[in-house]
C-alpha cells in the first residue's frame, strides 16, 4: 500500500524526490505542522492521507510527558511537555487540545492515555459518592465520545488489544456508590470493554490478591499491564500483571522499597522508582523471565536550594519518573511550581503555573482515525466540548 501511496503521488518539489519529501520530512512533522502542510498542493495532502502515512507518522512522534491544566469551568487543557534538548522551556507549555463540558460543579482528570487516545473523567466536586462519566477524545483528530456503557464503574488501564486490533479498557466496579447507581448484575471482579463496543463490559474474574489498582497508574510492557502492590513489612514487595490476550493475572517479585512505587518503560524495559527521604531510587528488570532487578541510580534531590529558590517544604505532591533516550526525566510538583530534574539531581527547568498538574501518562499524538469512534452514540468531531486554542485551530 505504501508503494502505491508514493507512486500516485506527484512530484512534490523539483530535484526533491518524493522519497524524501514524504516519507523523510513529511512524516517527521508534528501533527499541527502537518495539517498545515495540506495546504500547499493536492498532492501533499493526498499523500499524507493515506492510512500507511498516518500509521508511519504516529511511529515517528515522540512519547512525551502528559500535563494537564484544569480550572473551575471545568475546562482541560492537554499538555504534553516537550522536555528534549533546547526545548524544555516555559514558553513551550502548549495545548493540543482544550475540552469544557459546561458544568459548574464538576472535577475533570485524565485516566489513561494509550497511542494518542486520552480516557478523560468528569466527577462531581461536591459530591464523593456520586458515579464517575468517562469519555474518549483524541486531541490531534479532536474527535470525542461519551462512554455511558462504563457508568458504575472505575478505570484500572487501558491497552491495545493486538490480536483484534481493538483498544480495551480494564474496569472494575465502584462499590462505594449507591446501589442504584452500581452496574446492573455487578460482580467482586474485573471487566473489560472494548472502545466502540455496544455491549456492556465483560466479567474476567478477579485476582487471586486483593489489589487497590483505583490510585496507581500501570506501566504497559511486553503485551501486559504491570501494577505494584505495596505490602507491609512482613511481606515482600510485589508486582501484579495482566496479560492483555490471554486475560489472566499472575504476580511477580519486586525490589524492596519503602512504601510505594511507580513502574514505568525504561529502554524497552520496566522499571521502578520509589520516593523517600529526599531521594529517588531506580530500578530496572535486568531479566523479565527470571524475575531478576538490578539497582540503576540513586537521584538525590536538592531539597534545600528548591526550598529557598521555589518557597516549596520538603514534601513534594507528585514525583513523575519517565525515560527518554537512556536518560531519565525527573518531574517533581510543589505548590504552584512544576520542576525537571536530571538524573544527577540538577535542575533543569521550572515552570509556574497555578493549575497545572502532573501524570504518569506520556502522550503520542496519532493522525489515524479510529473507526471505532462514529460507533458510540454522541461522537462529535472538532466541535463542541473542544475549545478553539488561542494559536489557531487546524482542521483535519
Amino acid at each position: 500500500m505504501a508503494e502505491a501511496a508514493r507512486a500516485r503521488a506527484a512530484p512534490l518539489h523539483r530535484g526533491l524526490p518524493d522519497e524524501i519529501s514524504i516519507w523523510e520530512i513529511l512524516v517527521r512533522l508534528p501533527p499541527k505542522a502537518l495539517l498545515r502542510c495540506r495546504a500547499v498542493c493536492r498532492a501533499w495532502r493526498h499523500a499524507t492521507s493515506t492510512r500507511d502515512f498516518l500509521l508511519a507518522h504516529h511511529g515517528h512522534q515522540p512519547a512525551l510527558p502528559l500535563l494537564y491544566e484544569h480550572d473551575s469551568s471545568p475546562s482541560v487543557d492537554i499538555i504534553p511537555l516537550d522536555h528534549r534538548a533546547g526545548v524544555a522551556t516555559a514558553d513551550k507549555l502548549h495545548s493540543v487540545a482544550r475540552l469544557c463540558f459546561g458544568q459548574t460543579e464538576a472535577y475533570m482528570h485524565l485516566h489513561a492515555s494509550c497511542d494518542g487516545l486520552l480516557i478523560l473523567c468528569t466527577e462531581a466536586d461536591s459530591c464523593f459518592s456520586a458515579p464517575l462519566h468517562f469519555s474518549v477524545c483524541s486531541p490531534a483528530t479532536r474527535q470525542y465520545a461519551p462512554l455511558p456503557l462504563l457508568h458504575g464503574f472505575c478505570l484500572a488501564g487501558m491497552y491495545p488489544h493486538r490480536p483484534t486490533g481493538e483498544y480495551r479498557l480494564l474496569l472494575y466496579p465502584d462499590w462505594t456508590l449507591d446501589y442504584d447507581d452500581r452496574p446492573p448484575g455487578a460482580q467482586d471482579a474485573c471487566y473489560v470493554y472494548a472502545l466502540g463496543s455496544c455491549q456492556p463490559p465483560r466479567h474476567i474474574g478477579w485476582p487471586e490478591v486483593e489489589l487497590e489498582i483505583h490510585a496507581i497508574v500501570p506501566a504497559l510492557i511486553r503485551g501486559s499491564l504491570h501494577w505494584h502492590i505495596e505490602r507491609d513489612e512482613l511481606e515482600s514487595n510485589k508486582i501484579m500483571v495482566f496479560n492483555t490476550t490471554t486475560e489472566l493475572f499472575r504476580q511477580m517479585c519486586a525490589p524492596a522499597v519503602p512504601g510505594a512505587a511507580d513502574l514505568f518503560e525504561m529502554d524497552g524495559v520496566l522499571g521502578m522508582a520509589s520516593f523517600s527521604d529526599g531521594a529517588i531510587d531506580i530500578w530496572t528488570m535486568q531479566d523479565y523471565d527470571g524475575e531478576v532487578w538490578a539497582f540503576k541510580y540513586r537521584v538525590e534531590l536538592p531539597v534545600a536550594e528548591l526550598t529557598e529558590r521555589f518557597g516549596s517544604n520538603k514534601c513534594y505532591s507528585d514525583v513523575v519518573v519517565s525515560s527518554w533516550d537512556d536518560d531519565v526525566l525527573i518531574l517533581l510538583q510543589s505548590s504552584e511550581w512544576l520542576l525537571h530534574i536530571d538524573i544527577a539531581g540538577k535542575l533543569v527547568a521550572s515552570f509556574h503555573r497555578k493549575l497545572l498538574r502532573t501524570t504518569q501518562f506520556r502522550l503520542k499524538q496519532t493522525l489515524v482515525q479510529h473507526t471505532f469512534f462514529p460507533t458510540i452514540e454522541g461522537y462529535v468531531v472538532n466541535t463542541f466540548p473542544f475549545i478553539s486554542l488561542d494559536d489557531s485551530v487546524v482542521h483535519t
